[in-house]
């Protein structure tokens, strides 16, 4: 049985409390079994009855700023609030809770594949009985959207792998986008860091910071090789589109 941190319990009793939501899954790190506390987010989805307005909106911001300040300081708790009336629309956006901020996302294809393949519930339905599955080539198409949409975006703003921590989710995302394009299957991102288009010593130094050391690399060379890596793993992406 998988064991959820203790503020995911919390902030589902609250949840269940408001009267609206009727379910809470678990995705992400957590659900594939590779979460490492304080250092993984917690990606979660919530199914609403009904459309989140701006009430509801309010009330959730509430929730999430008091929990963020307390059982959940640091934790990094993210959450789609997704209306279950529009579970099978892929292009829908849904309110987001992620980093401090409500915003509108979809509910990407590959969170979907984890939902479905590795998640659980919190309450309510199990995520198998909500979301239609994920064929092999499913997680194809969720990769390659991811590599041709966000990362190509990113790929053209080299300035933006300045930032350490892009430099370090780009190396382990492009990896796991080349593995789900290859194989149909989803990777971890502690496996992923294995499997990262660098040099030994820049992997050993990603491999510390996922175990939570305090590891630093060469900011300029580690920028670089992440943004050259995007580039390719991208083009390839754009290739087989074709």
């Amino acid at each position: 049985m998988v064991i959820s941190p203790s503020v995911v319990e919390e902030f589902g009793t609250e949840l269940a409390t408001l009267g609206w939501v009727s379910g809470l899954l678990v995705a992400g790190s957590l659900a594939t079994g590779d979460y490492l506390p304080g250092v993984s987010d917690l990606d979660l989805v919530a199914l609403v009855e009904g459309p989140v307005d701006e009430a509801r909106q309010a009330t959730l911001v509430e929730l999430h700023r008091h929990l963020d300040a307390g059982a959940g300081a640091g934790l990094h708790l993210g959450c789609v609030y997704v209306d279950t009336a529009l579970v099978l629309d892929v292009q829908v956006r849904h309110p987001t809770w992620t980093h401090g901020q409500l915003v509108q996302r979809i509910l990407s294809g590959i969170t979907r594949a984890e939902l479905v393949r590795h998640g659980y519930a919190i309450f309510g339905s199990a995520p198998r009985d909500v979301f239609p599955p994920m064929t092999a080539d499913d997680v194809r198409a969720a990769a390659r959207a991811e590599l041709t949409g966000y990362w190509a975006w990113a790929a053209r703003r080299p300035w933006l792998w300045w930032d350490p921590l892009i430099a370090d989710l780009g190396l382990t995302s492009m990896a796991r986008g080349r593995h789900a394009l290859g194989t149909g299957e989803l990777l971890t991102k502690t496996a992923a860091v294995q499997q990262a288009d660098a040099p030994a010593w820049l992997i050993d130094q990603l491999a510390a910071r996922r175990r939570g050391e305090r590891v630093s690399s060469p900011r300029l060379r580690t920028a670089l090789i992440a943004w050259r890596d995007a580039r390719r793993t991208v083009a390839g992406a754009r290739r087989e589109r074709r």
